[in-house]
Parts: C-alpha cells; structure tokens; sequence
C-alpha cells in the first residue's frame, strides 16, 4: 500500500522508509497548509467556520468525494496528536491515523456513509502522532453539493471511554428524573421547581408538569422555611456532608399530609463557564414517614416499659398502699402527660357513684402527685363529664378542646381541671370487678392530643393504681 504524497497520489513506500513518507526517524510531511497551494481546504473567508469547527466540544474530520481530509478541528488534534496542517490534504488515514492494514476497511466504512441515509457509527482503532493507538467511536454522514449530488462525508469522533461516560451521566440523569425510586427535584436560583421526576410528583401531590414554576409555599404548609434554608445553604456553601431529614406537612386535597423526607442536596453549576455559575440545586428525598414513626414509636414503648418496671419497683418499697399509688403516677407523668388525678367513688363503689379527688398533681405548675388533704369533698362534675363517662362506661374517654365548641382556659375550668389543660385521656379504676374511680390524665395546648396508643398505656397505669387502692381501702376501709 502506497504512502500519500502532498499532491493526495501514492508512491510505493521503501523497506526504511517512515509510513508517513520522510526519512527514518522523522514525522510525516503533510505537505503545504490548508487553502494554500493545490491542497484543498479552506476557502478565503471561512474565519467563522473554522471558530465554530474549533470551539466544538467533538472531534471533527471531513472528507471531499475522493476521500482527501478538507477539515480538521482542534480537538481532533487533541485526540490524535495530529494538527491541522498535518492532517488536512491527505487521502483518508492510510499510513498515518489508521494501520495500513486496517486502512482500506476503515475508508470504506466511512466513505460509505456518503451514499446513505442518515448517520453511521463506528469503532475504529486510530493511531495517534506519538505511536499510540486510541479506540473512537465515530458518527459519520454525507455531505451533499448545491446540486445534490454526493459531495463528501464528515466525521464527528470521540475517545470510546469519553464517550461511554457522556452515555452513561446522560443514562444516569434520564432514569433518575423518570424511574428512579427516590425522588428528584431540579430547583432554580430562586427556588422553583425546574424538573420533578415520578416519585416527586406523587410525594409533592400533583402532577411532574403542574409543580413546575411554583412557590414551594404552595406546596407545603409547615416545613417550607427549613427547606428554604437548606436550598439557599446550598447555593451558597456547597452541598452537605450527609442527609438531612425534613418533617413537613403537605397541603393536598385530601387535606393535610405529615411527611418525613430524607434529603440530599447537590448544587448544580454550568460547566460551560470559567467559573461555576449556579444553575440551581438537585434536591433528592425519600419518604421515611412510616420508619421514623415506628422508630419513634418503638423509643416511646421503650422507655414507657422502663418506666413501669422503675414504678412497680418502688412501689413494693412503700408500706402504705396509697403512697404506692402517688409513685406509681409519678412515673407515669414523665413524658407522658403534665397533670394527672385520681378521682374515687364515695364510699361504697355500689352507691351514687359521686366521685371524691383523692389525689393529683398542683394545679398551678408541674409537681409530685399527692394525696388531697381530707378527701372527702365529691367533686362537682356535670353530667357527661369525661371522668363520669370513663366510670359509666367503664372504659376510656378521650377529649380536647375545642370539640365541644368551647377552647382554652374556659374549657378546663368548666370541667374543674387546672387551666392550662387542652387534651385529656379518663380511664376508669377497677379492682376484683368493682369500680372504684376515674384516672384523668391532662396535656396542655403545646402537646399533641391523647392517641389511641396512649389509650393502652393509661389503662395499664390504672390497673396498677387500682390494685394499690383497692388494697388501702383493704387494709383502712374508712379510705
């Protein structure tokens, strides 16, 4: 196979010669630059074809109808090593770019594109200046002349593992903003929403086109300002060593929505940019609600059952079963509830069934459960008082304010419970089938409502608390 001269014919190559036509020991002589001389390229005036040839992010060849090189871009002489004045002119890679045993299969594979339709890509193994050999993956497709006909080819390649990374960040992105199991939301500078992916979208509550551009306060009514901060955090600082969890409430048609989200955030930049510019931030969550609610739950249980076990033991140290009792309530309160009393029924549990206060916590601030001084004076309940309807029913009622139509202060002082009361769990006392009173416990506003789990825990302190009374009215009937 014949080396190619400057002119683009072929001499035969001597058993010393370089494959690129010189001497021993030299470099390949491409011949005269390009547009100079009898060597095709680039006609007078082409200044703004050869800035946008160099400043493509590809590299770029282009071949006439006779195979010789007529373009050669910047970064193709990155890739290959070979420059532009080398490279434009010769007759297609024989012998420098390619092996010339490789030569005639890589020419009519590129050369083949000329007559089809579309684009064409290929694998080939190109020589570069310096020996080495580099595997590209090349797009190529013909060029047609002002009269139709088949004028050329031009060749866009890159390095395989370049381009293999290009497949798999844009691979990455499209399966994350369609299928991925997190969820995924593209935020601008000014926080909007810019690309919500399918898990956002059903997490956010509407649909991926509908959440884009709006304010995230009218996605969420409480947790906005903590997500806010982390954005603008973000923007400015970098993104955060570790995830972050989110509480939120979402506001959808359905109403209301408590959520927990496990967030990551990444700030995105402009790569196109001297210095990064900030695109916005990549914001990735998922929905943990029902693990942190039973997390949370566990440690609730947990240290309620440590709480019993502290309880039933000091109180088998107190001689006088009603002391017992007040112990028993004592840990009971912690964590759960701020007042607690203990309402009996008026001497014989068969009567009236008036109830008498014979024990509870101040009314005027936290403190120890104690015994009422005296304890004799039924307490003036009105009819449907929680603590009655615990004793009729016995069972347990739980209330807050507001769902009479009353609230606040009002509320507790109606049902002779200490003002700052709002929520409230009455639990009835039974021993050896036998009622023997009511157990309230009391929350103030800043704490959420009695829960049926609370429910559960209220009643096994009450029969714990019924079993040291039934024995003190045991062992002093006059109690």
């Amino acid at each position: 196979m014949g080396a190619f001269s400057s002119s683009g014919t072929t001499d035969e190559l001597g058993p010393d010669e370089d494959p690129g036509g010189g001497p021993p020991g030299c470099s390949a002589d491409p011949g005269s630059p390009a547009g100079e001389g009898d060597v095709p390229g680039e006609p007078p005036g082409s200044e703004l074809l050869a800035a946008l040839l160099d400043g493509m992010d590809a590299a770029l060849c282009a071949f006439d109808a006779a195979g010789t090189v007529t373009h050669w871009n910047r970064e193709a002489e990155r890739v290959l090593g070979w420059t532009a004045h080398e490279a434009v002119g010769r007759a297609g890679f024989a012998g420098w770019a390619v092996r010339r045993a490789d030569a005639d299969e890589v020419r009519a594979r590129l050369m083949s594109a000329m007559d089809a339709p579309g684009r064409q890509v290929h694998e080939f193994a190109l020589l570069r200046k310096d020996g080495g050999r580099v595997l590209v993956r090349t797009q190529s497709a013909g060029v047609r002349g002002a009269d139709g006909k088949p004028a050329g080819v031009y060749c866009a390649f890159s390095e395989v593992h370049a381009q293999v990374d290009l497949e798999r960040a844009i691979a990455l992105s499209e399966a994350l903003l369609e299928d991925a199991s997190w969820g995924v939301v593209l935020v601008d500078v000014d926080l909007r929403p810019t690309v919500v992916n399918a898990y956002a979208a059903r997490a956010l509550g509407g649909g991926r086109t509908a959440l884009l551009g709006r304010p995230l306060g009218e996605l969420l009514v409480q947790g906005v300002e903590e997500l806010e901060a982390a954005l603008h955090h973000v923007l400015a600082e970098g993104a955060p060593t570790a995830p972050a969890e989110l509480w939120v409430t979402l506001r959808t048609a359905e109403g209301e929505r408590r959520r927990c989200w496990r967030s990551g955030f990444l700030r995105l930049a402009s790569p196109l940019t001297e210095e990064p510019v900030p695109l916005g931030v990549g914001w990735l969550f998922r929905d943990v609600t029902a693990a942190k609610l039973a997390e949370r739950e566990a440690d609730r249980l947990r240290f309620r059952t440590s709480q019993l076990h502290r309880a039933a033991r000091t109180a088998s140290e107190c001689e006088d079963p009603m002391e017992a009792a007040t112990s028993l309530l004592d840990f009971a309160l912690a964590g759960f509830a701020d007042h607690v009393l203990v309402d009996l029924v008026a001497g014989d549990p068969t009567a009236d069934g008036r109830l008498v206060r014979t024990a509870g916590t101040p009314v005027d601030g936290p403190g120890p459960c104690l015994l009422v001084a005296g304890g004799s004076i039924p307490v003036r309940y009105g009819p449907g008082h929680p603590a009655l309807q615990a004793v009729e029913r016995t069972g347990s009622v739980r209330t807050s304010a507001g769902a009479g139509g009353a609230g606040g202060a009002a509320w507790a002082t109606e049902r002779r419970w200490p003002g700052d009361a709002a929520h409230a769990l009455c639990t009835v006392l039974r021993s050896r089938g036998r009622t023997l009173g009511a157990l309230t416990f009391l929350r103030a506003a800043n704490r959420a409502a009695f829960e049926r789990p609370d429910t559960a825990y209220a009643e096994t302190v009450a029969a714990r608390v019924a079993g040291a009374v039934d024995l003190a009215r045991a062992v002093r009937p006059t109690t």
